[in-house]
């Protein structure tokens, strides 16, 4: 056995292992003996068949798994000793030379392999990197408690039609003469929005109206465009389109969405039977520091961004990109939408995500940052708060949080994912501490244009 490294250049190296027939031999003699005692062929007893019989219909399908075995082992083996940093797997050499198993016995396997190019990083407080800190407005916080508040709202009817009314209508297509078209369009129990009727005549004519009350309206003038009126009336787009014709509109029934009170039911409902709320002004502050850490965590995603960016433009680094590009298509072999064309598009994503990996690393074992059980779960608690803030849950108890976090880390791929995303956090949180903040106050249309600019 011999096993070496050849550097091409400092990005690129061909290791060499050499496998003789004395290493491979022992091994595959003791699994044909093995074999011999199971096998079974006509004319001899089990057992007894030849061992040169056996070794001709086994010997070669055997020694070629053991030496693939070998060539395994003491590769990873030789890397790991070495404390070789690779970028991607070692792959089959291109210039591999031709190995002929029938008649060989001795055998030199090449592999291609890319060494990580070295990076070192300076983060100290001689870097300034930007922090946005939102202002909250009163609208900002009308905003927010609307949200929460509306959550537990519901439709009550009312008298008479208003701005915010929803209508429940009966719309019967008119001719010229004001009559019952023959044939026309009949929509019964269609629901419309106040909201939506644009023209001011038209809505004038539906304010005060209340049920039962019958009044003509111009479809074409009342609603925006032929996708609203299409719905209203249930017909196709192109219909809606060339439509002139007024309606007869039956009013059948108003409803208005209305907000709960402020009381203790609803503080309990909205943030959870022990959320120590007791009045309006303890639910507001609620509300308040809610809004705040919402905007403190998209105030931490810019800063990751700008601090990537200027941690990345300390480092000049260099990639073996023809080895990667060779990596990734036979690493994706499989995905057949992965084509070298598509591969070339997305190269300098992935070498930039790739540099940004190099740095997460120095980062970490220059400052002896460590990953525990307990990053990774709350980095999942954090993923799944935000997935139920998507449906509008925003004060899901910790305890659930905890419970759906931990269930999703069972899943190898889930909890790799979660892992990942720990690490980048404690390297931006590490960051963080480490530079000097530049902080300023921005609005809500300030810090959202910062993003036109990515």
């Amino acid at each position: 056995m011999n096993i070496s490294k050849e550097n091409i250049d400092a990005l690129n190296a061909v290791i060499k292992l050499t496998i003789e027939k004395a290493d491979y031999e022992p091994k595959v003699e003791s699994i044909l003996a093995q074999q011999r005692k199971r096998v079974s062929v006509p004319g001899f007893r089990q057992g007894k068949v030849p061992a040169s019989v056996v070794k001709k219909m086994y010997g070669k399908s055997i020694m070629l798994d053991e030496v693939n075995k070998l060539v395994a082992q003491h590769l990873n083996t030789y890397i790991t000793e070495n404390e070789l940093d690779l970028l991607g797997e070692p792959l089959p050499s291109e210039k591999q030379e031709t190995i002929d198993f029938e008649t060989m016995e001795n055998f030199v396997f090449s592999f291609d392999i890319a060494i990580a190019p070295e990076v070192k990083v300076s983060v100290s407080k001689n870097e300034k990197i930007a922090y946005y800190n939102i202002t909250v407005t009163d609208e900002m916080i009308e905003q927010q408690t609307e949200s929460v508040v509306g959550r537990f709202g519901k439709s009550e009817p009312v008298e008479a039609v208003g701005e915010k009314s929803l209508l429940k209508a009966t719309f019967v297509e008119l001719d010229s003469k004001g009559n019952t078209k023959e044939d026309g369009i009949v929509t019964e129990n269609t629901v419309v929005s106040l909201s939506i009727v644009k023209d001011k005549k038209e809505k004038a004519a539906l304010l005060g109206s209340k049920v039962g009350d019958k009044l003509v309206l111009n479809a074409k003038k009342a609603f925006e465009n032929e996708t609203e009126i299409a719905y209203i009336l249930k017909i196709e787009k192109e219909e809606a389109a060339v439509l002139e014709s007024n309606f007869e509109v039956t009013i059948n029934e108003i409803t208005e969405f209305v907000n709960p009170e402020l009381n203790q039911e609803l503080f309990d409902k909205a943030f959870g039977p022990d959320c120590g709320i007791s009045n309006k002004a303890e639910f507001n502050a609620r509300i308040l520091q809610d809004l705040k850490n919402n905007l403190a965590m998209e105030s931490d995603y810019r800063f990751q961004l700008d601090a990537k960016e200027a941690i990345m433009n300390q480092v000049n680094v260099a990639f073996p990109e023809a080895f990667l590009k060779r990596w990734l298509l036979a690493s994706n072999r499989n995905n057949e939408q992965l084509t070298p064309e598509v591969l070339e598009n997305e190269t300098p994503r992935f070498l930039e995500d790739l540099k940004w990996q190099l740095i997460q690393n120095n980062i970490i074992k220059a400052n002896e940052i460590k990953l525990e059980d307990a990053d990774i779960l709350a980095f999942a608690m954090k993923s799944a708060r935000l997935q139920f803030m998507q449906y509008g849950l925003s004060n899901v108890p910790d305890a659930h949080l905890e419970g759906y976090a931990k269930e999703m880390l069972q899943q190898e791929e889930q909890r790799r994912k979660m892992a990942h995303g720990a690490v980048n956090d404690k390297v931006i949180g590490f960051i963080k501490e480490a530079v000097k903040l530049d902080e300023k106050a921005i609005s809500r249309d300030e810090f959202n244009k910062l993003f036109e600019k990515n």
